[in-house]
């Protein structure tokens, strides 16, 4: 049975991204389109525990990497998980899913801090 990313060491999980990363590329190579969203899901959460929670506050206004111009606004955190609001470059609430209500990102896909407490 696998361990879980909580239960890794770093160095663990360093090895898990290696070949997380090694198997995404298979997938890219083969075509596999879902194959590769699935790898880059486990990537992004595996790097999440590699990072300390405790950098993130509430009220933070962050980049998300991958995604240019949109800005994340943490409401709350929760372990690895930062729960808020994406907004656009003048401040303005996004709508997500068709909803403005609160939504989860793993904090490793939290790119340069841009404003907050």
């Amino acid at each position: 049975m696998e361990k879980r990313y909580s239960d890794m060491t770093v160095e663990e999980l360093r090895d898990a991204v290696a070949q997380l990363t090694e198997q995404a590329r298979k997938a890219e190579q083969m075509g596999m389109v879902n194959d590769y969203a699935v790898q880059m899901r486990k990537i992004q959460m595996a790097k999440s525990y590699m990072l300390n929670p405790a950098d993130y506050s509430v009220g933070e206004v962050y980049e998300i990497d991958g995604d240019p111009g949109i800005y994340f606004e943490i409401g709350y955190m929760n372990g690895i998980f930062a729960w808020g609001r994406r907004k656009n470059q003048q401040g303005e609430l996004l709508e997500v899913y068709g909803t403005e209500d609160q939504e989860a990102l793993p904090i490793s896909m939290l790119g340069q801090k841009i404003s907050g407490s």
